[in-house]
């Protein structure tokens, strides 16, 4: 009964031993896969074995190394404080034009009552 459920060819069949490597934590292991790579990469045996770059693995998720760390590969952290610091800058000259119309005005206000 449980064979006629089962489907032919559900699994892959081209295992083969492949290198991965997590590019934050510089921690690398070797497994079987089916990942494709154009890649490869001489790992401690000697041999050469295809090789798949991975931006988080366990070596560097939060969760299992109980640390916090920011990992930016693409630089969006860096691209966020830039356009913070643009916006403030932007928002204290604003400020300072402001400031500086309302002096304007208070003196020609002045003026005219001086008059």
């Amino acid at each position: 009964m449980w064979g006629v459920m089962s489907k032919e060819n559900l699994h892959p069949k081209d295992y083969r031993l492949v290198v991965f490597e997590d590019e934050a934590a510089h921690f690398s292991f070797l497994t079987r896969s089916t990942a494709k790579s154009e890649e490869t990469i001489k790992w401690k045996d000697g041999k050469e074995y295809p090789l798949v770059k991975m931006i988080i693995s366990s070596a560097s998720h939060p969760f299992y190394t109980g640390e916090e760390k920011i990992i930016d590969t693409e630089g969006r952290v860096d691209r966020f404080k830039s356009r913070a610091e643009k916006a403030a800058k932007l928002r204290a000259s604003l400020g300072n034009k402001v400031k500086k119309a309302q002096k304007e005005t208070e003196k020609k206000q002045s003026k005219k009552e001086n008059k």
